[in-house]
């Protein structure tokens, strides 16, 4: 039994297929893209923590006429992004799986300093098609002097603290059901949550797909964000 994301859920099923030995994998990664399960470990302590900044950030840039690009993880997915978006009120949100080009972004922010709004926040994927926001909040200021330009990169200061009490009971329930997967014979699987209930994935799920993200996540963003 391990935690972790496909590459420890790989070398799991070699271990099996190799030595046959029995072995189930809990899902454990903040960026919440794994196949077979609604929410992995460690994903929404990630992005409370993400959150948590964001409010503070917030209170400086309505203070001060600031525009702040926040950097949140996410290499590859934007489920933290997305989710910091619709939390933090983000006038736009910059993820992995979308293809927004410059051109939109700046017209979105552009009507900020149209309507003398007192602030804006960007809530940028490190994964970002057209750049972090170093480069993007670089390439805005090119064009633009309404706003000051800030930028708040959070790192790995996501990947730390104290798990939230989601976290905890998830974690607990999915150790529980690998046990009993375990004991009922689901080997080389992945034990998963879906619609509130312990579900289990095969190698071949996890590997070959991944959790995307919901469109109407991505709808809501959009309405919230004008």
């Amino acid at each position: 039994m391990a935690i972790g994301g496909d590459g420890t859920f790989t070398g799991l099923h070699v271990f099996y297929e190799e030595f046959g030995v029995p072995s189930i994998c809990i899902p454990g990664t903040i960026d919440n893209d794994l196949a077979g399960t609604d929410y992995t470990i460690g994903f929404d302590t990630a992005t409370n923590t993400a959150v948590d900044a964001i409010d503070k950030i917030r209170d400086t840039a309505i203070s001060h006429n600031r525009l702040f690009f926040i950097e949140v993880m996410g290499r590859n997915s934007g489920y933290i992004a997305i989710n910091c978006g619709i939390a933090g009120g983000a006038v736009a949100t910059i993820i992995p799986e979308e293809s927004m080009t410059l051109d939109e972004l700046f017209a979105k922010l552009d009507e900020g300093g149209k309507t003398n709004k007192k602030s804006s926040l960007v809530v940028v994927a490190e994964g970002s098609k057209i750049g972090g926001a170093l480069e993007l909040a670089k390439k805005f200021s090119e064009r633009n002097n309404y706003f000051d330009i800030k930028v708040t990169i959070l790192g790995h200061l996501q990947r730390g603290g104290t798990p939230t009490y989601f976290d905890r009971v998830l974690a607990s329930k999915m150790g529980v059901g690998a046990v009993e997967g375990l004991i009922q014979g689901n080997h080389s699987s992945m034990v998963g949550i879906r619609n509130n209930q312990i579900v289990y994935n095969n190698f071949e799920t996890i590997i070959n797909s991944r959790h995307e993200i919901d469109t109407e996540s991505l709808r809501i963003a959009k309405i919230l964000s004008i």
